[in-house]
């Protein structure tokens, strides 16, 4: 969002209020800072140990009346969090138009990724516009039977970021090592997906004496003490804290391949032509698989090691993934929303919007 919060600042037409609800505290903090944004209201909403349903039952009637006490034009909120859930219901109960960025991403299953595509789902029902980052992701709106009028192709707001970034990074410098760049926190691979992926992991360091993993934690117990136990003391398995987001641009643009069960970086790892194996049973961003650039491997022990391997050993393989590609966007989503919402607020007509 930040992208969308500094060209909505910058315009002489709209006041930008925004609001954090913190449900990552410390996730969140390091990117407000590298970016530059004070949050007008904090709601500092998170706790220890936290359910989905102790956040909903919190964060419903808190964010509610903020929304009702601002009563913006229109409430704008990027993913598929719960907290993007529940800003798009509480604002479809004080009838305030919500925009969704990056609408229109499915599995269709609501296991993979879970609680996600249901948050989505839900969320494509109550939208009044639908910012898609793909083609892809507007046929799947228009199917759902949303209204051609409230669907809009603008790319994602997250390659806006990706490409401000990493111009202005200096890749780290890996010597004759390899690196592999590793990221895991989804809920449907903790236990037994999670400890195959690290046995995966383990093994591949092991056969490969030029390979280093990198592995920034996620702070969820689940994750944390699965990774010290099973990856923890080996001397090139490097175990990190959660960077702030300069710093993984670096990590990502150092890397030779990223293993990932993360969504964003299914977007971002081609566009810095960096091949990524994806550690889940289904995406929502199937662009990548079809150009070639990413692969959808699973959580298997054996096919996460066969996978890395081929890359590891055949440069042809590795050359055919290794293509800078961006299906996700150009770098220009975050203008092309605030130039549709000025003109659906100062060009009426213009636009043919909700």
């Amino acid at each position: 969002m930040a992208p969308v919060i500094r060209a909505l600042r910058e315009s002489s037409w709209a006041r930008c209020t925004v609001i954090a609800t913190a449900q990552q505290r410390g996730l969140l903090d390091q990117a407000l800072e590298r970016f530059g944004i004070v949050p007008d209201i904090d709601l500092d909403i998170m706790t220890e140990g936290q359910s989905l349903a102790s956040l909903t039952a919190r964060l419903t009637p808190v964010l509610s009346e903020v929304i009702s006490a601002q009563q913006p034009d229109i409430v704008l909120a990027q993913g598929d969090t719960a907290t993007v859930f529940i800003t798009a219901l509480v604002s479809f109960y004080a009838r305030i138009p919500f925009g969704h960025i990056e609408a229109g991403l499915r599995t269709y299953n609501l296991d993979q990724p879970y609680p996600e595509e249901a948050f989505r789902q839900m969320v494509g029902r109550i939208a009044c516009w639908h910012f898609a980052p793909t083609a892809t992701a507007a046929a799947n709106l228009r199917r759902e039977g949303i209204s051609e009028r409230c669907i809009f192709i603008t790319g994602n707001t997250g390659i806006d970021t990706l490409l401000q970034v990493a111009t202005a990074c200096v890749p780290i410098a890996t010597k004759s090592e390899r690196m592999i760049l590793l990221t895991v926190h989804r809920r449907e691979n903790f236990g037994e997906p999670l400890l195959e992926i690290f046995a995966a992991v383990r093994a591949l360091v092991e056969r490969y004496p030029d390979v280093r993993v990198v592995y920034p934690i996620h702070p969820n117990p689940n994750i944390k003490t699965a990774a010290y136990a099973l990856l923890g003391g080996h001397e090139r398995i490097d175990l990190r804290m959660p960077l702030d987001y300069f710093e993984f641009v670096e990590l990502m643009s150092s890397s030779y391949l990223i293993l990932t069960d993360s969504g964003g970086i299914q977007e971002e790892a081609p566009a810095l032509a960096k091949p990524v194996l994806v550690l889940r049973q289904q995406t929502e961003r199937p662009e990548a698989v079809e150009f070639g650039v990413a692969r959808l491997i699973g959580t298997d022990q054996s096919d996460i090691f066969a996978a890395a391997s081929e890359l590891l050993d055949d440069t042809n393989a590795y050359s055919k993934m290794a293509q800078r590609v961006s299906p996700y966007g150009d770098g220009h989503a975050s203008e092309r929303i605030v130039e549709l919402l000025r003109k659906s607020v100062l060009e009426p007509g213009t636009v043919d919007a909700p």
